[in-house]
């Protein structure tokens, strides 16, 4: 495998330039910008509110010296609150190609779009001899998500990531796992895994805050679409979700862009600290694809039976489908066929190996299927976190 070697000690494996607009006002000329590069791994990502919040500088911070980014493009429209010119700072401190565009300072949309269309065009010639390095597994943070679960999910497919990350764990790398408000149920199964007794508890108390912000919302991760998929009820939702994790030792428990500070298995928490004042913990599932990402995670497994087109912007999507008749219908959009599992009676062993392989090429430059078909969603809100506790 070959990667970028980044300032950090991290290695990136990809080299994209990020386009990323600090509120709303400036999206849309963020957006033409990164149009104008379609062919080019120019991604575009950015935070839609004005009000100040930490958790959304941090998460930006971390999505802009991700070691898949080369290189970025910061788009303001010069009045709200995010602080761009320490961000900018940071970003240049990271030893990374960054520049700075107020949209009021330029004179407008199109001056604007302009502008930006060459400071890119600077930035990928800038970035261009990149020095490569030979990148090992443990060199590796990967992440899971589920999004469309049926009730093929927790026998075929992520089962097969739990096995998966069994072995990436053996061989030195970072796997990250979450989604607490489908692990209700798993406390005490979460709690005996633990490296230590705090942990544990820590870890029990995870979904134990999950339920309750889920109950003031009023509703749970049960949707509709999982019935109709074959899901009975949370429980076995649960289980099958928590069966991604593997069964290796937890390290520990971690929060959106808080990156593991050391390797092995982790666990992070999506759901917010305090009441439910913030709506839904995940809006969608890249918001929690982009939460791993912020953390440090340069490839992310997704799970799904139902089916999904979702990819994402910064790191690649492996996705790995439950249901061998939605791996048929969508095998445009599908990496994995985890299903092949009930119709040809292959082994977890089995499909763990493919998603390996996957894993590999991914990681020496292959693209995933959702890259191939130019898929680079991104999603970020609102959200806080007592982060002492970590």
């Amino acid at each position: 495998m070959r990667g970028f070697l980044r300032k950090d000690g991290r290695k990136g494996i990809r080299n994209v330039v990020v386009v990323s607009f600090l509120v709303e006002c400036a999206h849309h000329v963020a957006a033409r910008i990164a149009q104008h590069y379609q062919e080019e791994e120019v991604h575009l990502i950015g935070f839609s509110g004005c009000a100040p919040n930490d958790y959304a500088e941090l998460m930006m911070l971390q999505l802009c010296t991700h070691p898949n980014v080369g290189g970025v493009l910061l788009v303001s429209l010069g009045c709200e609150n995010f602080q761009r010119e320490r961000l900018l700072q940071d970003i240049k401190d990271s030893g990374r190609a960054a520049s700075l565009l107020v949209i009021q300072d330029e004179g407008g949309s199109q001056t604007s779009i302009n502008k930006g269309i060459q400071q890119v065009k600077e930035m990928l010639h800038q970035i261009a001899d990149t020095p490569q390095t030979d990148i090992s597994w443990s060199d590796l943070m990967i992440g899971t998500v589920c999004g469309g679960s049926d009730g093929y999910s927790g026998i075929t497919a992520n089962p097969s990531v739990g096995a998966t990350f069994d072995w990436l764990v053996d061989h030195g790398a970072t796997c990250i796992f979450e989604e607490p408000g489908e692990l209700i149920g798993c406390e005490t199964l979460l709690q005996q895994r633990a490296a230590t007794p705090e942990l544990g508890l820590r870890l029990y108390n995870c979904i134990v805050k999950a339920d309750k912000y889920y109950k003031q919302m009023g509703h749970d991760s049960f949707s509709a679409g999982n019935a109709t998929g074959g899901l009975t009820t949370i429980e076995e939702k649960s289980l099958g979700s928590y069966c991604k994790s593997g069964s290796r030792t937890i390290q520990g428990l971690t929060y959106p862009g808080i990156s593991p500070d050391k390797r092995g298995l982790w666990m992070m928490d999506v759901v917010p600290d305090g009441e439910a004042r913030w709506g839904f913990p995940n809006i969608n599932d890249n918001a929690e694809i982009m939460e791993m990402i912020a953390c440090g995670c340069q490839m992310v497994l997704y799970t799904t039976g139902r089916g999904s087109v979702a990819g994402s912007a910064i790191s690649p999507v492996i996705k790995v489908c439950s249901n061998p008749e939605t791996y048929q219908n969508m095998k445009d959009d599908m990496d994995i066929n985890a299903g092949a599992i009930v119709t040809e009676g292959l082994t977890f062993g089995d499909i763990c190996a493919h998603i390996l392989q996957c894993i590999e090429q991914t990681a020496s430059g292959n693209k995933t299927k959702s890259e191939a078909l130019g898929h680079r969603e991104f999603a970020l809100t609102y959200k806080f976190f007592d982060c002492t506790k970590v």
